[in-house]
């Protein structure tokens, strides 16, 4: 699934989009995005969301953030895991159960191990699978409406 969110005003950057193309891989609890805001070392690099969806109607679909990200630079090998004092918070304080910070780790590890490590190179080479192919037909597809 893909959907554009417009990006709010403080955040956005002179002469760039003011909307951002989010893709989720339901299956994998991730949401990437390629964010028009990155800047400098960033520019080009994907921030990934774990999540989870609640179907609120009929075909409306809620993205709810679960705590955790990752990002991706463009140029390196390497990935940021964020966050996870938020979850760890989330946990503490009641905003989550145990089983969807379980869910939330798995699903990060996964993705990981899926689409950032390729452990049979040495030295790694290139990314096993990323962007996932499952996004790629749909960054090329043109602005959607976001009214």
């Amino acid at each position: 699934m893909a959907y554009d969110v417009e990006i709010l005003p403080p955040w956005r950057v002179p002469g760039r989009p003011t909307t951002d193309r989010c893709f989720v891989v339901a299956d994998e609890g991730i949401q990437l995005t390629r964010p028009v805001t990155f800047v400098d070392a960033l520019e080009g690099g994907w921030y990934i969301d774990l999540v989870e969806l609640e179907e609120t109607g009929p075909k409306r679909l809620v993205v709810h953030d679960l705590y955790v990200d990752i990002v991706v630079p463009p140029v390196s090998r390497r990935y940021e895991v964020l966050d996870l004092d938020e979850l760890a918070d989330a946990l503490q304080n009641g905003a989550i159960d145990a089983a969807t910070a379980v869910r939330v780790l798995r699903n990060a590890q996964r993705f990981i191990d899926k689409h950032l490590r390729d452990l049979s190179q040495d030295p790694p080479g290139s990314w096993p699978d990323f962007p996932p192919a499952a996004v790629l037909d749909l960054a090329e597809l043109p602005p959607f409406d976001v009214g």
